[in-house]
């Protein structure tokens, strides 16, 4: 595969799943279900694979892509599901495949047919909505097999399967993981025992993506836009002037907004999913706009400009902000990273985002005790069925 499809975002990937079902041919889609130790990427992690063999997407960094596009034709070939695992722990008498690959773990994955009970998984992503994705691993000896699927939609508080009926053979306790893994975006394993046997079920938060509103049209708005695409959010930029070709500009966005900066909280939907950059350059723009985020109580505001410029625009508020309430203001905004070219800028910027949206305290990864990512621990209250 080309270092061009391995490196797409996230939202690509579901994106091009969505685009796939509707498609000629059969793919095939591995998910990572399972880790022990240490991996490039945690369970949830998705790589298509096509019947040309190609993959779009990434399970690790690299060292089994290859060999996945392997499994994934002897999948489209026999139509059933594999459950494979790759032991990638580091050994000095022996060579993973001749790879010498050494990741300190075993990671677990799901290939199986890319089919039409995975579109209620990609129709809610494409909406905004959350969604838990529960499969079966193993059936033990149940009436369930491998690959069987449900979805658990929040709005509606149950589970159905991928038709749309309510699954009322499934574990009601499945629900409940299912619920918290969708709000988070992550994914863990669960037993439960159903008719005398332990049914193994690999459940996947599917969460959507968190918006990030730009405030601005210069052309220092655009790399931020660029990065922040990448990096999985849906990105909005609102201007306040007509005049500019906004989507030829900044082709990354998925959104653009021509408002007013009175009209900002009237126009947008914030909410706590709801990031955003204001750097208009404008200071009555810049005014009403931060006051506007700050009230309706997102989590993050980023301000362009030094701190004594947000000490002018504050003394404009109509409304005065406490400690708690400024908070979520960051400014000058960014990640003391040094840089000053506009794409350094912008991964300060994006940087700081993401490490607000992911509740953690920027620093080097040396000084972190445990491992990078953070271990799910998923338990069902599911009943004996």
């Amino acid at each position: 595969m080309t270092q061009r499809n391995w490196s797409v975002p996230e939202t690509e990937v579901v994106q091009r799943i969505h685009d796939r079902l509707d498609g000629d041919g059969t793919d095939a889609l591995a998910t990572i279900v399972d880790v022990e130790g240490n991996a490039y990427r945690r369970p949830g992690a998705k790589m298509l694979l096509d019947e040309d063999g190609a993959g779009v997407g990434s399970i690790t960094a690299g060292c089994l892509e290859d060999e996945l596009v392997t499994v994934g034709a002897e999948v489209r070939e026999t139509g059933r599901p594999q459950l494979v695992t790759y032991d990638l722990m580091e050994d000095d008498e022996a060579d993973v495949w001749g790879l010498g690959v050494g990741c300190n773990g075993v990671i677990e994955v799901l290939v199986e047919p890319l089919t039409d009970t995975y579109r209620s998984a990609v129709e809610a992503f494409a909406d905004g909505r959350d969604v838990g994705i529960a499969t079966v691993l193993d059936g033990g000896d149940s009436a369930f097999e491998q690959g069987d699927r449900a979805y658990y939609h929040p709005a509606a508080d149950e589970l159905r399967t991928p038709e749309g009926a309510p699954a009322a053979d499934w574990p009601a306790g499945i629900a409940g993981p299912a619920g918290e893994l969708a709000a988070d975006g992550t994914a863990g394993t669960i037993s439960v025992e159903v008719d005398g046997t332990e049914l193994t079920v690999f459940v996947d938060g599917l969460s959507a993506p968190s918006e990030l509103v730009v405030f601005g049209t210069g052309h220092d708005v655009g790399p931020v836009t660029e990065f922040a695409a990448k990096n999985d959010f849906r990105v909005t930029v609102v201007g306040f002037r007509g005049a500019v070709d906004l989507e030829s500009r900044f082709p990354a966005a998925d959104r653009i907004v021509t408002t007013a900066p009175a009209a900002v909280g009237e126009e947008l939907s914030l909410d706590q999913d709801t990031y955003a950059v204001v750097m208009t350059h404008n200071f009555v723009d810049d005014q009403l706009t931060v006051e506007a985020l700050l009230d309706a109580g997102i989590p993050y505001v980023g301000l362009m400009g030094p701190r004594e410029r947000f000490e002018q625009l504050r003394d404009g508020f109509d409304e005065g902000f406490d400690d708690d309430a400024l908070a979520s203001l960051y400014t000058p905004v960014g990640l003391d990273l040094g840089g000053g070219s506009p794409y350094q800028i912008a991964h300060s910027i994006v940087g700081e985002v993401l490490a607000v949206s992911n509740g953690r305290d920027p620093r080097h990864l040396r000084e972190r005790e445990g491992p990078i990512h953070e271990r799910v621990d998923v338990e069902s209250d599911a009943p004996v069925q």
